[in-house]
């Protein structure tokens, strides 16, 4: 008999739901919230009231495009954390009550352990990485390097002590002047810039750990130097900047990266997180395929972003083994391995 899984993410500003059957996706669908944009990030109040009012409305059209009824669920499995505490509130209320109210488990997902598992979607096309594996998890509050030995079993082996990955492009892009999220914008003007334009120190971080505070402030320093002699500077070297900020941001992640690789020996490395849809990094990942040195795995861009499906194969690997959580289960906001 087939496993139905409803999906619930909303750890952040995207309120999203999605079908599983087994591994195989049938619904898949994300509400964005653009009010954001205007405060040049995500405010958590208003993205707290914004899941108010998605949540419903996504999920029904979400059981909808799957063509299944509520009645056909087997458990629903829903992001506790970690995240934005109100926003994760949300979820978790709803996904309490409508379990309750249709008798089925209720699982509990870790957020960035489902950011892994999106590799194991039923995708064509998509290869699934042996155990072990290595997996980069790069977002805009997490970046970590995660030694992932079964479908439960995962160890942080190096982390970010302060900004995340997304977080140092983020900041790159407030204090170059771009809208919000300026992440995707950097990667859009690299696209036609000379990554050996500008050089910025790589932090110097003992074992697998990252660091990304210093470059923000390295850049803010030089910029605030540049525009002094020159007012159009950032507008004048906009391509060049982004591409010498981004391939400074994937030099300093692919290091650490290698130095694990060689460090356990092992070959099959993988990334996830909204910053895997990254060309930059996309292509450093390919360039280690290319020599022979990995075999490299990366989820498709519908996966990479956070997404309800990759909650509901995580919720899939926990239902196959009974991990099922009471009502009284609270989330969490910061990572817990």
């Amino acid at each position: 008999m087939s496993i139905f899984i409803l999906g619930i993410e909303s750890s952040c500003d995207d309120t999203s739901a999605a079908v599983i059957r087994d591994r195989k996706i049938l619904a898949n669908l994300i509400a964005n919230q653009d009010i954001h944009k205007d405060f040049g990030g995500v405010v958590p109040e208003l993205a707290s009231r914004a899941h108010q009012k998605n949540i419903i409305p996504v999920i029904d059209r979400a059981l909808s495009v799957a063509n299944i009824h509520k009645k056909q669920i087997s458990a629903i499995a829903y992001t506790n954390g970690p995240g934005l505490l109100g926003s994760l509130l949300v979820g978790t209320s709803f996904a309490k009550a409508f379990a309750l109210a249709l008798h089925i488990p209720l699982i509990t997902v870790n957020h960035m352990h489902a950011h892994i598992l999106a590799h194991f979607i039923d995708d064509p096309g998509q290869e699934v990485p042996p155990f072990p594996f290595l997996c980069l998890t790069v977002s805009g509050g997490h970046t970590q390097i995660v030694l992932v030995n079964s479908h439960r079993d995962m160890k942080v082996v190096g982390q970010t002590i302060d900004d995340a990955a997304g977080e140092a492009f983020d900041k790159a892009a407030k204090i170059m002047g771009l809208p919000y999220p300026g992440g995707p914008l950097i990667d859009r003007y690299a696209g036609s810039g000379d990554p050996g334009s500008f050089r910025f120190p790589h932090p110097r971080v003992p074992g697998l750990d990252y660091s990304f505070s210093g470059l923000k402030t390295s850049i803010l320093y030089f910029l605030r130097d540049k525009l002094k002699e020159t007012p159009s500077f950032i507008q004048d070297n906009i391509h060049d900047l982004s591409a010498s900020i981004q391939q400074a941001i994937v030099d300093i992640l692919m290091h650490k990266l290698r130095l694990a690789s060689r460090q356990f020996g092992i070959r099959h490395v993988a990334m996830a997180g909204g910053v895997s849809a990254n060309s930059s990094l996309r292509k450093a990942f390919q360039q280690e395929k290319e020599k022979g040195d990995w075999e490299v795995y990366i989820p498709r861009f519908e996966y990479c972003t956070d997404n309800a499906a990759m909650i509901a194969i995580a919720g899939y690997y926990q239902y196959l083994e009974g991990d099922f959580a009471p009502q009284d289960t609270v989330p969490f906001t910061r990572y817990q391995s």
